[in-house]
């Protein structure tokens, strides 16, 4: 089978809307207008239109064979900024010491933060229950794929990357932070302030306390999901933390889900990928598997045996045709495995 990776167009509003449904994401929801407008703002987003801050790069995995969208990710340029600021609480540890009982504590507190210059996020990761577990890795290929265009296009995007990933919720899709916390200062559920948090950040900031609050005061059903991944979640945390990702003491100040970040020139599919010239090869030896975008403005992205001669690079005739590159045209090539334990490297 034959899958490509793209930017969202109009024409793949049904089936993106049919992914969606499957999974219902707050910033990927199952609503036919909401993924139309960010369709649109995804085309104006590619094409340059906006400006970073409201630029929003959505992209969908195909089956080509099939004409089916079975995956997507997000990148949003900016996250956090004057007019709609990047909320998160700060986790830090105080300590506290009695001269006169000879003991001493160290506590964890919370401490809400507001970054008004935020950093790019990713986020919107879907793929099809029906491709999971498939060969070819497709929720890796459309989660790595943005890091090409990222790499080709540095100038639209931030220095520093941010990923907030899911915690644990109940199963009633409840987070038991927030019902120890966020409930108490807010009087909305978990749902509702999630939802509105989209479009509206001005009750976190006027409601939710400027003092530090002290992690031993909450329930311990609180506590132990406190920046912890869910189950269906560590995948995604494992690739990231694979490719140089972080936990960076930050939570969410929803569901107390673990923010996770990088330098965006320290992300491995950046730093170890090149630019590189397509060539023919005879007697090719097609000996890697490589992740290959084009670097031109109509972006595409395959996972494709390769030949890598220096900075030359000899890829099969159906991957050339995907990607539509002649030789003497310029891609991006990317590693498409990484070792955790040499992401620091």
């Amino acid at each position: 089978m034959s899958f490509v990776v793209r930017p969202v167009g109009f024409d793949d509003l049904t089936g993106l809307v049919d992914l969606a449904k499957q999974f219902n994401l707050l910033n990927l929801p199952g609503d036919k207008k909401i993924l139309a407008e960010k369709i649109d703002r995804s085309i104006q987003s590619f094409s340059g239109e906006l400006e970073k801050v409201k630029s929003e790069y959505l992209f969908v995995v195909e089956d080509m064979e099939e004409n089916l969208i079975v995956g997507s990710s997000l990148i949003l340029a900016k996250h956090g900024t004057e007019d709609v600021p990047h909320s998160y609480f700060r986790v830090l540890k105080k300590d506290h010491f009695s001269s006169a009982l000879g003991i001493g504590f160290i506590h964890q507190v919370l401490r809400f933060q507001l970054d008004f210059d935020g950093p790019t996020e990713i986020g919107g990761l879907l793929v099809d229950k029906i491709y999971r577990r498939r060969p070819e890795k497709l929720g890796k290929q459309i989660s790595l794929s943005r890091f090409l265009y990222m790499a080709t296009h540095p100038e639209r995007f931030e220095k520093r990357v941010l990923c907030e990933l899911t915690p644990p919720l109940t199963d009633e899709n409840r987070s038991e932070f927030w019902e120890a916390l966020g409930r108490r200062f807010t009087g909305l559920n978990y749902t509702e302030a999630d939802l509105l948090s989209q479009t509206n950040k001005e009750f976190i900031e006027s409601l939710f306390p400027s003092e530090d609050i002290y992690l031993c005061l909450l329930d311990s059903k609180a506590r132990v999901v406190l920046g912890r991944v869910g189950e269906s979640t560590k995948p995604a945390q494992h690739l990231l933390e694979s490719i140089g990702f972080e936990y960076i003491d930050e939570v969410d100040p929803f569901d107390g889900g673990p923010h996770y970040g990088c330098d965006t020139k320290d992300i491995l599919p950046i730093k170890r990928g090149k630019k590189m010239k397509v060539t023919d090869g005879k007697d090719s030896q097609f000996t890697q598997h490589m992740l290959v975008s084009t670097t031109s403005d109509e972006f595409k992205a395959v996972l494709s045996p390769c030949d890598i001669r220096g900075d030359e690079v000899v890829l099969p005739a159906k991957q050339r045709d995907i990607l539509s590159v002649a030789p003497g045209e310029t891609v991006f090539a990317a590693p498409f495995e990484y070792d955790k334990k040499r992401a620091k490297e």
